[in-house]
């Protein structure tokens, strides 16, 4: 795997000049190895975000061998830069092209239709094209798990999250995380704090002494560091991670954490390319796809409550159990969800308002 910084590869700007003309999408010839770009907004890190997209990839390589070679490059994170990015790997002979970031959506969508016969899948994406397909995880499923761990162990009856940006993939599971731990116990609010900047450790590390002065006893974020699990770990407070397990920066507090695995994703438009019957789908998974995943839980955690975490688990992943089930209201105490009702995945994808008991706002 080719790994090229967003020095190197920008420094080429435009050299390859207009988009060139591919043949349709076919089924690759016998020794025909398959190009793959993927482009990460945030810095390539052990942990987080952009780690488990690498993973993902890891799987492609062990599964694909040399019939894949893959370019991947790291903190493309201005619109401007992203755009010649993605230009530059659809001229360079990639006929797969990965964008790991809600934000890299717009310069995917500029260049697409340049190249109609190179695949583009967007991670966080909601626009569709005849050549972008999309995939997402259902955060809430795990971000409701990790709740009810919370619920059981919180003490302050006080929990605290910690989000990159107000949007709704980060919104809904902050309102999941709160609704778990309200099924363990009604009276638990959640105060939450948004960083605005996708990756931002000093930053974050303040927004958790924040939390913990508050009388946050467990601490959630949704970044890409584990400087949050750390602080937590450092003042007394338990914690849960994201994306990644890790428990290694506080192994006594850490909870759990709802943990992504790509790689479902990546095989099968890698696949499809490969094979020739590649399209845009809309994949969008959690629990039961396998796509969020549960680190395994503290020591801390009672065996009798991780049975019934474990289960929970099953539950949300074969749909006994929705977490968005009503009746839900809103912070000002409006009703969202009618007892009996589920909320609408159009609406869990575009939430934007957030559950009674969240402290904070999304302004």
């Amino acid at each position: 795997m080719k790994k090229t910084s967003r020095r190197d590869f920008l420094k080429y700007g435009g050299a390859l000049g207009a988009a060139m003309t591919f043949p349709a999408l076919s089924k690759a010839q016998a020794g025909e190895v398959l190009k793959i770009g993927v482009v990460n907004a945030s810095p390539a890190a052990e942990i987080g975000w952009s780690k488990q997209h690498a993973l993902a990839l890891d799987a492609v390589k062990a599964e694909m061998g040399d019939k894949v070679s893959v370019t991947v490059l790291d903190s493309i994170f201005l619109p401007q830069d992203a755009e010649r990015v993605f230009r530059e790997l659809a001229s360079s002979g990639n006929k797969l092209i990965f964008g790991t970031s809600f934000s890299l959506g717009t310069p995917m969508q500029k260049v697409a239709p340049r190249f109609p016969n190179v695949a583009f899948e967007h991670c966080s994406g909601i626009v569709h094209t005849a050549n972008i397909g999309t995939f997402e995880a259902k955060y809430y499923e795990g971000a409701f798990v990790a709740g009810a761990a919370s619920g059981h162990m919180s003490k302050s009856k006080k929990i605290g999250f910690v989000g990159s940006f107000p949007i709704p993939d980060v919104v809904g599971p902050a309102n999941a995380l709160l609704l778990g731990a309200q099924s363990v116990d009604p009276a638990i609010t959640c105060n939450a704090i948004f960083l605005n900047s996708w990756f931002d450790p000093g930053k974050e590390k303040e927004a958790a002494k924040v939390l913990i002065s508050q009388g946050c006893d467990v601490i959630c974020a949704m970044t890409d560091t584990g400087a949050s699990v750390q602080v937590a770990g450092e003042q007394g407070a338990y914690s849960i991670g994201y994306a990644s397990d890790l428990t290694s920066f506080a192994p006594k507090h850490h909870l759990t954490a709802f943990m992504l695995d790509w790689s479902s994703d990546y095989l099968r438009a890698v696949k499809g390319v490969v094979d020739g019957n590649w399209k845009p789908e809309v994949h969008w998974d959690g629990l039961g796809g396998g796509v969020v995943k549960m680190a395994p839980y503290n020591a801390a955690i009672p065996a009798d409550i991780q049975a019934k975490l474990k289960q929970l688990e099953v539950d949300i992943g074969s749909g006994k159990l929705h977490p968005y089930s009503g009746e839900l209201k809103d912070q000002d105490g409006n009703v969202k969800v009618l007892a009996g009702a589920v909320l609408p995945d159009a609406d869990i994808r575009g939430m934007n308002w957030f559950v009674k008991g969240m402290i904070g706002k999304l302004a």
